[in-house]
């Protein structure tokens, strides 16, 4: 057998986890799964690119509150004197654009998944997996 151990995925790759959880595979596995050129394989693309996109963003949001907290440990350890104009000032905002770039991504990522996993679905397996509708009782008038 060729396969390969499972390196452990790093805490930073959150797209990479997500599309781990949503399809059971790797991102870039998807690139071998269709046929150059096909519509699933247009998909898979986007779905490898989001995940990609998330991992950097959550990566940027890690290193700026990891920065920020070890600016503050110092400042509360009394080895670096606070910056006048505000501690949190500059980072605060970096870290809530980033949150928000973050947030975006995760949406971003959540639909290309449910536009690949719907289709690379084949109709009989929609009909296994997706349960009926419940049915409305009809509304009697007078």
């Amino acid at each position: 057998m060729n396969e390969q151990p499972q390196r452990p995925i790093p805490p930073t790759a959150h797209g990479q986890r997500l599309v781990v959880k949503a399809l059971q595979k790797q991102p870039n596995e998807l690139r071998t799964l269709h046929s150059p050129g096909s519509a699933e394989n247009e998909l898979a693309e986007l779905v490898v690119r989001a995940a990609r996109h998330l991992d950097s963003v959550q990566s940027e949001l890690v290193d700026r509150c990891t920065w920020a907290a070890a600016d503050l440990t110092r400042v509360a350890a009394g080895t670096a004197a606070a910056n006048p104009l505000g501690i949190l000032q500059t980072s605060g905002t970096q870290i809530d654009i980033l949150a928000a770039r973050r947030a975006d991504a995760i949406t971003h990522l959540k639909s290309a998944l449910a536009a690949y996993q719907h289709a690379t679905t084949t109709q009989s397996q929609r009909a296994v997996t997706v349960p009926p509708s419940p049915s409305r009782p009809s509304r009697q008038t007078r």
